[in-house]
């Protein structure tokens, strides 16, 4: 079993940290808000009162964090960050949804430390992260994927090497957009269907049935129907990440019109005081102008 550091526990890493300490793992967990801490300290994990302290005599330190500007104060803040406190032989491992320019710059001080980083973000939401069904997506040195593999394993279902730094964090990105255009599409039909006074719910049923509905769509048209908007992916998180897919298109001098498209809706949807639904929620611009 490992010594592990595990930075951020929010509705993910909680679940993701627990099941670390299911598998025998020793886990040294570090949030932000330290009450958060306390469930996993039951469990039997150790409380650290920064992420420099959570890293001491650790063989692997992962993080998962909302956005890059928390990544890169866990990482690097000058009194706190986990990277000045970590010896060569531990590894890296960013498990945040981030930006891919965030992710490579984050390789390279690691490696100017002599410290192997892997970016492995998940695909799956907090269900998946309770079972310990998460799907990994990794970049980085494919030797240092095999050696992480089967912690990775003790909090996912599959460990896919995607490439080089970055890899991983680019195919996440684009898996989290083609969820948000497949939901915003599926939202706006809905409400269509409504506004044209179809039976909705036959509607969805028929929709399902079609070779071009996918198994995410039909759950997410389902859950629309019933109003369950309970956050399993939050809508500003889901606006938060495709305007990272845009991010990056831009400084490739890539034109993706269809995530653009997506983000303006789910931005509207924010704007609209959604953002904290889960991302089914969408359904909701088109419920109320459709009354």
């Amino acid at each position: 079993m490992s010594k592990v550091a595990f930075l951020g526990t929010g509705a993910m890493g909680s679940r993701m940290a627990a099941n670390l300490l299911k598998s025998g793992h020793a886990v040294t967990v570090w949030n932000r808000d330290a009450r958060k801490l306390a469930p996993l300290v039951d469990q039997g994990a150790q409380a650290a009162a920064s992420p420099r302290l959570a890293v001491k005599a650790v063989e692997f330190v992962i993080s998962m964090v909302r956005d890059d500007d928390a990544s890169r104060g866990v990482w690097l803040d000058p009194e706190n960050g986990a990277l000045a406190g970590m010896a060569q032989n531990v590894i890296a491992i960013e498990s945040s949804t981030l930006t891919v320019e965030w992710v490579k710059e984050l390789a390279t001080h690691c490696n100017q430390q002599g410290i192997a980083m892997l970016d492995a973000p998940v695909a799956g939401s907090r269900p998946q992260a309770e079972a310990a069904q998460l799907i990994y997506l990794v970049g980085g040195e494919e030797a240092v994927c095999e050696r992480a593999k089967p912690l990775l394993l003790a909090m996912g279902g599959a460990v896919h090497y995607a490439g080089p730094s970055g890899s991983g964090a680019a195919i996440k990105l684009m898996v989290n957009a083609l969820l948000g255009i497949q939901l915003a599409t599926m939202g706006e039909l809905v409400g269509f269907a409504r506004r044209a006074g179809l039976d909705e719910a036959k509607v969805v049923e028929i929709l399902a049935a079609m070779p071009v509905c996918s198994p995410a769509a039909k759950v997410a048209a389902d859950a629309m129907l019933k109003s369950n908007f309970s956050p399993m992916f939050p809508i500003e998180l889901v606006a938060k990440d495709l305007a990272y897919v845009m991010h990056h298109a831009a400084s490739g001098n890539a034109h993706l019109p269809m995530t653009e498209s997506a983000h303006n809706v789910f931005a509207q949807a924010v704007a609209k005081g959604y953002g904290q639904d889960n991302i089914t929620g969408v359904v909701k611009l088109y419920q109320s102008c459709s009354a």
